[in-house]
């Protein structure tokens, strides 16, 4: 199969070209028109297949659930909005609840489904701070060790390859440097370290941030907290949620233009309201949660943020259009950071000879005209 465009984003840039893409595999990457095309989207921009690192859930569906059906729809259908690859995200809750929430998304990739890649597990919590804990039931906050983060990772078959810790509580570094020695990203989040703690934390194996701004020690001049080190940190990875709503543009814009193209990692935390009606209300770690016109979701008890319903392709869209951010900076967010910040950068995030055929097409106005994961067209 080749298709083609005189928009195809290939090492930093548009230009026309098409792709030629066998089992699934990109073959080869040759100049527009070279060969009669299968498909020809014209104008239309083509770019890497999106990766979502942190994610709960949508469609009424949540990773804690512990749904087999529920987990294979959400990745059938979330390739609408060009998502390719995926880390299903858990919450805070008891040793039981997690465990089967691990085990189901082991089960499920190993037994098969279709749609987005599961790439491996986000293990958002239990190990956080309470001050910083947002949504997170504090009831199940508990205090990080390797033993019980083992028992995890063994119910997960090892597919969980991010854990947000507030690193400021782990005991000289001690989970944190397990982790990092063992495949798995630690990601300071729903945190108070300070920024010092955030330099030695970093130091110790922590490779990311959780998303930057929310649940997060803020930045201040002479305190410059975990937001003032995902300033200074350029080549640390931090997540972000691009929404609008949980970040303004403006501090979309700062956080980009100090992170650089790089490093900078886009979100959705998108939870299980996704995909639903306005007004609807769930039940998201313990908690009941109410979907906003705007797309927010909220805690009904406190009106604090508690997710976002965002799509990936309708980030970029704020990155670039409403946040002014470079458009490599942007759809690097969404691509090649996140492939390289779990360590799928050698398949995936690019579009080049021997990299996945995980495709997106894009209309002008952001929305997904088609979606290829290796190659399938899924729309």
């Amino acid at each position: 199969m080749i298709i083609q465009s005189k928009r195809v984003w290939v090492l930093g840039q548009f230009i026309e070209a098409q792709l030629d893409i066998e089992d699934g595999k990109i073959v080869n990457v040759l100049p527009y028109n070279s060969k009669e095309a299968t498909v020809d989207y014209g104008d239309k921009r083509i770019v890497p297949g999106f990766i979502d690192v942190h994610t709960h859930g949508a469609y009424g569906f949540d990773t804690n659930d512990a749904n087999e059906e529920g987990l294979r729809h959400w990745m059938k259908n979330i390739v609408g909005e060009g998502v390719t690859g995926i880390c299903p995200t858990t919450i805070t809750q008891s040793k039981e609840v997690l465990t089967k929430a691990v085990a189901n998304v082991a089960k499920v990739y190993e037994e098969g489904y279709e749609g987005a890649e599961i790439l491996g597990i986000h293990f958002e919590g239990p190990y956080l701070d309470m001050v910083y804990k947002g949504a997170q039931p504090e009831e199940y906050i508990v205090k990080g060790t390797i033993e019980e983060f083992e028992h995890y990772q063994k119910a997960a078959h090892g597919l969980i390859k991010i854990v947000t810790i507030a690193c400021e509580h782990d005991d000289d570094f001690v989970l944190t440097r397990y982790l990092a020695t063992h495949g798995v990203v630690p990601s300071i989040g729903h945190s108070g370290a300070t920024y010092e703690e955030a330099l030695m934390a970093v130091a110790n194996g922590a490779r990311s941030m959780t998303h930057v701004y929310n649940g997060m020690s803020p930045f201040n001049h002479r305190k410059n907290g975990l937001v003032g080190a995902a300033y200074r940190l350029r080549d640390t990875f931090g997540e972000i949620i691009c929404d609008g709503n949980h970040s303004t543009p403006a501090a979309l814009n700062n956080y980009f233009m100090s992170k650089g193209r790089d490093y900078a990692v886009m979100v959705t935390d998108a939870l299980m309201v996704k995909g639903l009606e306005v007004g609807t209300k769930v039940i998201f770690g313990g908690n009941e949660v109410e979907l906003y016109p705007d797309g927010s979701a909220h805690l009904t008890s406190t009106k604090g943020l508690a997710g976002s319903t965002l799509r990936m392709n309708e980030g970029l869209k704020v990155l670039v259009e409403k946040a002014l951010v470079p458009f490599d900076y942007a759809i690097n967010a969404c691509t090649i950071n996140p492939a390289r910040l779990i360590g799928v950068d050698d398949r995936k995030g690019k579009l080049v000879a021997g990299y996945d055929a995980d495709v997106v097409v894009l209309n002008d106005d952001y929305s997904v005209a088609q979606t290829y994961t290796k190659g399938i067209a899924r729309l």
